[in-house]
Order: C-alpha cells, then sequence, then structure tokens
C-alpha cells in the first residue's frame, strides 16, 4: 500500500466532517465523500447571520438646523414646565446632542441622544426627516425599535426604500388618532392574515400619552408579521420560507436599502399645545435598533464591512454587492437566487460554468442553451432572451437598441426602439434609439412635424401658414390645414372667384386671379346657355 501525503480534497472532507452540523442556511457548501466519485463540492442556499445594523449606516436629519445647539438653547419638562434645566449647545461637546448619539453604545453610562429644536415656530409644523442609509440591501430579522426621550411623537410615519432613497414607500403609520391624523382606520399586526400580511396599516399603540418616564420605545413589528405564516412562537419557519420562495413581494417587504423616520408631531402630553410654554415640546431619540443580515440573494453566508460599504463573500461562482449576478465566465445559464427550498438546505441555484455547459459557449445570461452547428463549425447560443439575438446573445434584436447604461450580461441591456408607427418608416432604430422618418416627419422617435408641417395620423405639408403659404382674397388658415374663404372665392387658397363674369357681377378684383383657361371656359358657357334659348 502506497503511503505519502494526503490529497487536499480528502483532508478538506475529513476537516468539514468534524465541524458541528450546519443549521438553517447558515453553509454555502460542504464536502461529501462518495464511494464512486470520491470528495465532492454540494451546495446549497445560504445567508449571513443577523446583526445589529446601526453601526454601518449613515445618518442624515433634516431640514437643516433642525438639530437643537445653534443657537443654545434651554429646554423644560414636558410634564412640569417650570423644570427647565436642560440646555442644548452645539460648541459645548458635553452639552451637544448631534444625530450621532442616537447609534452609539452608552455601556450602562449616562443616557445620550439627538435632539431637535423646540416648537418655537408653532403653530407652523415641526416636521423633521431621519434617514439611515447602508448603500447596501438589508433584510430585517428583528422588530425595528426607536426609543425617544421626551415621549413618543403624536404623529409619525415610518418610510423605507428599496433603490437608495430614489423612491420612498410607506412603512407603517403612527399616530394619537388614526382616522383624524391620516384618514385610516387604526389597526394593528395581529389584525392582518396571510392574504393582508402585507397591508400597511396606522396603529394608535405607540402615540397614546401614558406618561413621561414609561412606554419610550416605538416599535415596528417584524417578528409579528413573520408568526403570522409561521406560527405566534415562530415555530413553523418551514412555512414561512416555503411563502416567501415563491412571494417576492413577501421577501421585499422585509427588505429595504434606507429607512425614513419622518416626525411630523412631537408628544403635547395628552392636552392641546400650551403656546406660553413653547420649549417643552421636541423630539429626542435615544436609540434606534435595526437587526438584520445583508441581503446576498441565498449565495452567501457571510457580509463584511470593506472600504465603507457592506459587501457579501459571494459563493456558487456570483458576484457583485448583493451577489446579484453571475462571474464572468459562468453565465452559461441565467442568473437565480437561490431558494429556500427544500427546507432545511435550500437550492444553491449555482451559476454554471460557460466550458462545462457546452465547450466555450458564452451567452452572458441571455440563454440556458448552446448549439453546436456542424456545417459552420461553432457553438451558438439558443433561445436567446431579454431581446438579445446573435450567436453570443451579444446583440439586440430588431426594434430594440442598446443601453448603454447597462452591461452585456444586464437583463436590461436592450431597450425597444418604440418608433411612432405613424411618423416611422419601420420599427427599427439605430444605436442611439432614433428611428427613421418619413418625409416631413422628426424626432427621436418621429412623432414630431418638421416646420412647414402639420399632424394628422401622419406628417403632411402645410397647406396655408399666414407667412408662405398664404390665404388669398381676406380668407383665413384654419390649423394649418385649410383656407376659409369669404363668399364668392374658392380654391385652395382661396385664388378663384366663383361669381359669374358674363352676368357683369364680378368686380376687378375677383376677375383679376380667373386664368385665361377659366375665362375661356366661362365663355363658352355663355355661349352655350344662348344657343339653348
Amino acid at each position: 500500500m502506497r503511503s505519502g501525503p494526503m490529497p487536499m480534497l480528502q483532508l478538506a472532507a475529513l476537516v468539514y466532517s468534524l465541524l458541528p452540523a450546519r443549521t438553517q442556511y447558515d453553509s454555502c457548501k460542504s464536502l461529501v465523500n462518495t464511494d464512486d466519485a470520491g470528495p465532492s463540492w454540494e451546495f446549497y442556499a445560504c445567508q449571513p447571520r443577523p446583526i445589529p445594523m446601526k453601526r454601518y449606516l449613515k445618518v442624515k436629519v433634516e431640514p437643516a438646523g433642525l438639530t437643537c445647539g445653534d443657537p443654545p438653547e434651554r429646554f423644560c419638562a414636558l410634564g412640569n414646565p417650570y423644570m427647565c434645566f436642560s440646555e442644548c449647545d452645539a460648541s459645548n461637546p458635553d452639552l451637544a446632542h448631534p444625530p450621532k448619539l442616537m447609534f452609539d453604545q452608552e455601556n450602562n453610562g449616562p443616557v445620550t441622544y439627538w435632539q431637535s429644536v423646540t416648537w418655537k415656530k408653532y403653530p407652523e409644523p415641526l416636521l423633521a426627516n431621519i434617514t439611515l442609509s447602508w448603500n447596501k440591501s438589508i433584510q430585517l430579522t428583528e422588530n425595528i425599535v426607536i426609543t425617544f426621550e421626551a415621549g413618543r411623537p403624536t404623529t409619525m410615519i415610518l418610510e423605507k426604500s428599496l433603490n437608495y432613497g430614489r423612491t420612498w414607500q410607506p412603512y407603517q403609520y403612527y399616530a394619537e388618532d388614526c382616522m383624524e391624523a391620516f384618514r385610516m382606520e387604526a389597526k394593528n399586526v395581529r389584525d392582518l392574515s396571510p392574504v393582508t400580511a402585507l397591508q400597511i396599516i396606522c396603529t394608535e399603540d405607540y402615540s397614546k400619552w401614558v406618561g413621561f418616564e414609561n412606554e419610550k420605545n416605538l416599535h415596528f413589528e417584524v417578528k409579528e408579521r413573520f408568526a403570522i405564516f409561521a406560527g405566534s412562537l415562530l415555530q413553523n419557519m418551514e412555512a414561512l420560507y416555503k411563502r416567501m420562495d415563491i412571494n417576492k413581494g413577501l421577501r421585499d417587504f422585509f427588505t429595504l436599502t434606507d429607512l425614513r423616520i419622518r416626525l411630523i408631531k412631537p408628544a403635547t402630553g395628552g392636552t392641546f399645545v400650551q403656546r406660553k410654554y413653547l420649549n417643552k415640546y421636541f423630539y429626542a431619540i435615544s436609540n434606534v435598533e435595526v437587526i438584520g443580515r445583508c441581503k446576498c440573494n441565498m449565495h452567501a453566508n457571510s457580509c463584511h464591512f470593506k472600504e465603507g460599504n457592506l459587501m457579501c463573500e459571494c459563493e456558487h461562482n456570483t458576484t457583485g454587492q448583493d451577489c446579484g449576478k453571475c462571474r464572468k465566465n459562468y453565465k452559461a445559464k441565467s442568473w437565480r437566487s437561490g431558494s429556500y427550498n427544500p427546507y432545511p438546505m435550500g437550492t444553491a441555484n449555482s451559476c454554471v460554468a460557460a466550458s462545462s455547459a457546452y465547450g466555450n459557449c458564452e451567452c452572458y445570461g441571455h440563454s440556458n442553451r448552446c448549439s453546436y452547428i456542424d456545417y459552420l463549425k461553432i457553438v451558438t447560443c439558443v433561445s436567446c432572451k431579454h431581446n438579445t439575438r446573435g450567436q453570443h446573445c451579444q446583440h439586440c434584436r430588431l426594434g430594440y437598441y442598446r443601453n448603454a447604461s447597462a452591461e452585456l450580461d444586464d437583463e436590461n441591456v436592450c431597450i425597444e426602439c418604440n418608433c411612432n408607427q405613424l411618423g416611422s418608416r419601420h420599427d427599427r432604430c439605430n444605436e442611439t434609439g432614433h428611428c427613421e422618418c418619413k418625409p416631413g416627419s422628426t424626432g427621436p422617435k418621429c412623432e414630431d412635424c418638421k416646420p412647414g408641417h402639420y399632424w394628422r395620423q401622419g406628417c403632411f405639408p402645410n397647406i396655408c401658414d399666414n407667412e408662405l403659404l398664404m390665404c388669398q382674397n381676406g380668407g383665413t388658415c384654419q390649423q394649418n390645414q385649410r383656407c376659409i374663404c369669404p363668399k364668392g372665392h374658392t380654391g385652395v387658397l382661396c385664388e378663384s372667384g366663383s361669381c359669374d363674369p358674363a352676368g357683369g357681377k364680378c368686380n376687378a378684383a375677383s376677375t383679376s386671379f380667373l386664368g385665361p383657361w377659366t375665362l375661356l371656359a366661362a365663355a363658352l358657357t355663355s355661349l352655350l346657355a344662348a344657343s339653348c334659348e
């Protein structure tokens, strides 16, 4: 029996065999050993562990000047307007309350908090937008908890963005009276069902005054929504994962890149605003707790903070900040997110090397199949998707053009020409998206008319325009399409008279525009009439 160093793959298999058994989606792959093939990798769907996300965010408070301390200001207790012992001074580190104090580690020390200016401009609303940005897609796994130090706001909206703050959508409304504040019926999560689980609700649970020292926390209930599918104790996670696997809307509901807290009205102590004591009304937040995981599309089990950004450590031959596309030379199949099913291992849906699919067939993710054409001696992609065509799906179909801002493997690499059917010669366009126009039409899509033309199910030359093509004999031009002639005149430009010259009823002005052939025709008509008598 030959002895020697153990092969590296077998050594790795031995190490992996000694590791603890994997749990739900915490490992992307493992080495398995079979009698026939020996050790080989087996791939699974995977995702990073949940972590506190507040340490990786950037915060912005708007409008400018809303944070207290410039100029210095004194604050009073909401419950007792005569207790005015607090001061905010941005120039003094011990008295300043900047936004970063919403996310610091207090470690059993004094409570630190961000604080707004007082409501000294009442009745103008005291509005504040606090935006938390991660520059990365994250998935919530626990309730969002916001801790207020001067009473929870009377009215507030929590919003989220899925596209880095370009657009926003409401997450939940909060009000002392939902009907009065937002024209919405008050609800809470326990009122929801699997059918209405993604409904945006207004809740009164966190806005009613219960005392200054009590109930500082405001929640956005994530686990309670999980429980709609997984049971009150979250014991049936398989049911939740199965639902998330087939329902993209459910996955997206718990996914965000940015979170925005819109403060609309501060706590008032359960009474009307006392205009004599406006320095007791303000916002103060000591903590915002966001627990979640990096969204890696089930292709990574770890996420690291690199150069100021969270990045997934991608497996399964994927790449990108969210593992959202296949690596170069691994695009023989279209990219797919990993699947939660079958539970609890899931399906990796790994990207596949072009060489393992069919020779060197690169389809940029727009085809799942290649074919060898014998008489041409080439391998070509079959059934190109996403409006692409060509041997490698590298060109756009007729009627589409290349999106200059997209990579060749982007699903949106080809944009429809959208040529105007009435103004263009056909539905094709050039590489910049400009269509070929019929005579008289113009514009990138041939949707406009050139000067001297008008639109009427296509572009036609003007009949008149009051400049070069003027209506004659006092005629008026109607929408460049026809001359409205005065009585006694006809013709495209009202250039002809309709009177009877033989009867002597035409004046010089009207006959001056009659040509010789018209006069001859009139004379013949007069002679014929006389012979008939």
